[in-house]
């Protein structure tokens, strides 16, 4: 009796496994062939949360790796947006002392709470955290959470757990090295934003998305005057930190939905969806204000910052395609920066 009791349990254990290995087995399979960071994590996140009936499932990036870095300049999902959170690598390293080994914890939860994403209160009972690994170092981290203690209890086995993390792990590799072979076909290496041929496409899809829903649009072109003083007064490395400098606060403020990119040398590109002549001028008020207040600082230096500017508008009938946007917004462009000049020598 006894022995058959035994036998059943036995039983009953292997088809539990059996059915968890199949499960995750899914997930593994439909991640493989994902190639880009959204897709990957919206179909990783859904699938565990499917799968498994587990109410809370995101992802926790270390702030400042690589993964971190290229996910902040993608464009981001909802889900992304609620399911991603960035945090900083002491914290992360204080909650997780091996950092290879999955941990399972049904008490004293609150310090795990900073590995929540923002505006984000899960009233979790136990949770899992599964560290992921880049190159031999710890990026992050997969969460799970449920509202029962006894899901996610210390005493259990964790091979399931880890062997998708090594998964998980062994995508994000490859991803990654996939997203940075992208980006240097699309971004300039120095600011990080958009190049040019980049934005060419950019536009012309903007343009046409404006023609075809009759939604107006706008570009502006800026250059920074005077950047070959900078450039000769302070040399290419402090030029070349006066470019992210400007190219970091025009991106900080603008809309999610704007488009910033370096056109060339000096030149940022900024193309406005749904904004007309008017909005896009308060946009150049903003930035204007903005480097007058706060010039670039170095040590005990000071670099004053001012931005020429041409403002063309898709409104215009002048403008029948994104050329045409261009080469009126660099026309104005030049009137501005001549103006200057002239009045400078008076």
């Amino acid at each position: 009796m006894a022995q058959d009791l035994f036998s059943n349990y036995t039983l009953e254990n292997i088809r539990a496994n059996e059915e968890i290995a199949n499960k995750f087995f899914e997930i593994e399979a439909s991640i493989l062939s994902v190639c880009n960071f959204r897709d990957f994590f919206e179909k990783l996140l859904s699938l565990i949360e499917e799968r498994f009936g587990i109410p809370h499932v995101w992802i926790s990036i270390i702030n400042g790796c690589e993964v971190a870095r290229i996910i902040e300049s993608l464009e981001s999902s909802d889900l992304l947006k609620n399911r991603l959170t960035l945090v900083g690598r002491s914290t992360f390293l204080q909650l997780i002392r091996d950092e290879k080994t999955p941990v399972l914890v049904n008490e004293g939860l609150k310090p795990y709470c900073k590995l929540l994403p923002k505006r984000k209160k899960y009233f979790v009972r136990s949770l899992a955290v599964a560290p992921l690994v880049l190159d031999g170092n710890v990026i992050g981290s997969l969460n799970l959470g449920d509202y029962s203690a006894s899901r996610f209890q210390p005493s259990m086995d964790i091979f399931f757990l880890s062997q998708l993390a090594v998964k998980i792990s062994v995508c994000l590799s490859n991803i990654t090295s996939r997203e940075k072979l992208r980006q240097f076909a699309t971004r300039d290496p120095l600011t990080g934003l958009l190049n040019r041929r980049e934005t060419e496409f950019m536009l012309e899809r903007e343009f046409s998305r404006a023609e075809r829903y009759d939604t107006p649009l706008a570009l502006l072109l800026i250059n920074c005057d005077d950047f070959k003083t900078v450039n000769n007064s302070y040399g290419h490395k402090r030029a070349d930190d006066l470019l992210r400098y400007m190219a970091r606060q025009i991106t900080k403020m603008i809309r999610k939905e704007d488009v910033v990119a370096r056109f060339g040398g000096d030149e940022f590109v900024i193309i406005l969806p749904n904004q007309n002549s008017g909005e896009a001028l308060k946009v150049l008020k903003r930035l204007r204000i903005f480097f007058q207040e706060y010039p670039m600082k170095f040590n005990d230096t000071t670099i004053p910052i001012s931005i020429s500017c041409g403002i063309a508008s898709a409104e215009d009938p002048e403008i029948k395609s994104p050329g045409d946007l261009l080469r009126k917004a660099d026309d104005r462009r030049y009137v501005t920066k001549k103006s200057k000049s002239l009045s400078r020598h008076r």
